[in-house]
């Protein structure tokens, strides 16, 4: 299931207009963005925990060009 669907399932088991249901989604995904970002976890027990990792650079490599590219530190 994907964003589109997750709004139109909310929509139509609470009767609530499309608009409605975005505005809930986004504010909940709103209010998950904001806490991991400010460092926090996020645990909602019977679906699933939520935190930044950071794993460390590696060089990769460019498919197409074969050329050596270096990756930086990311969180995810």
């Amino acid at each position: 299931m994907n964003k589109s669907e997750f709004i139109n399932s909310l929509a139509e088991r609470r009767d609530i207009t499309i608009f409605q249901a975005q505005q809930i989604v986004g504010t909940v995904f709103e209010s998950m963005s904001e806490a991991l970002i400010s460092g926090d976890r996020i645990e909602i027990r019977g679906f699933g925990s939520f935190c930044l990792r950071e794993y460390p650079g590696y060089t990769g490599r460019n498919p197409k060009s074969g050329e050596l590219v270096d990756r930086a530190v990311s969180s995810f």
